[in-house]
């Protein structure tokens, strides 16, 4: 098999904390920005960096916000997507190169760890907020992440699940495969070749055979 690795966005994809995140956001939106009821539906899928930018111009309020986030997710629990750990023990096995490559910053993953003791022995690399030139969507740090493992981009399977972090794997070039932890998939089906629930519909034969394949229904 062609040399080959596989890059992982964390929240949706390998941790399960959407429906945290909304809930924290549902209190910042009522708290912040009362006048607009959809707020935390408008945000889903974006990063850190660009709901501050959009909604909290007040940099005062944004440091608030952040503050809280901060807190908030010393405090959140971080279950694995349904069939995740197996679905990595496989590539694993395979021998397959894997790389964690998140916007959450670091003091995030150290709240990640104390849950998860063995989680940074699951993955070759691990790229948080402070390793990236540039957030996503822009596709910098998968392009960094596949060079820091010996590849480049398109010899890389991206799994995503957020339009901004879908939208970094295909522009960097990469087999790109979305889940529907945070957006239906009609909405992302266009930005992937494949798209799942959790990792308990596709094994690592499956994920292979896409290089040579559009979509995910051609396996």
């Amino acid at each position: 098999m062609t040399k080959t690795a596989v890059l992982f966005d964390l929240d949706g994809v390998i941790i399960n904390t959407e429906e945290q995140y909304t809930e924290f956001w549902t209190v910042i939106g009522k708290t912040y920005l009362p006048e607009n009821p959809d707020f935390p539906s408008q945000i889903k899928g974006h990063t850190l960096t660009q709901i501050l930018s959009a909604y909290f111009a007040d940099e005062a309020i944004a440091r608030q916000v952040v503050e809280q986030l901060n807190d908030f997710e010393t405090r959140m629990s971080y279950p694995y997507v349904d069939g995740a750990i197996d679905f990595v023990s496989e590539l694993r096995k395979a021998g397959i190169p894997m790389a964690i490559v998140t916007s959450s910053n670091k003091a995030k993953m150290e709240c990640l760890y104390q849950q998860h003791p063995e989680f940074s022995q699951l993955f070759d690399r691990i790229f948080t907020a402070e390793n990236a030139r540039r957030s996503k969507p822009a596709p910098d740090c998968y392009l960094d992440a596949a060079q820091a493992l010996g590849l480049t981009a398109k010899d890389c399977f991206v799994f995503e699940d957020s339009i901004s972090g879908l939208t970094a794997g295909r522009d960097s070039g990469a087999t790109v495969i979305g889940l529907t932890t945070t957006i239906p998939a009609a909405r992302i089906a266009s930005l992937c070749q494949c798209v799942i629930n959790d990792f308990t519909e596709i094994t690592v034969a499956q994920m292979c055979e896409l290089k040579n394949k559009k979509k995910c229904q051609d396996i």
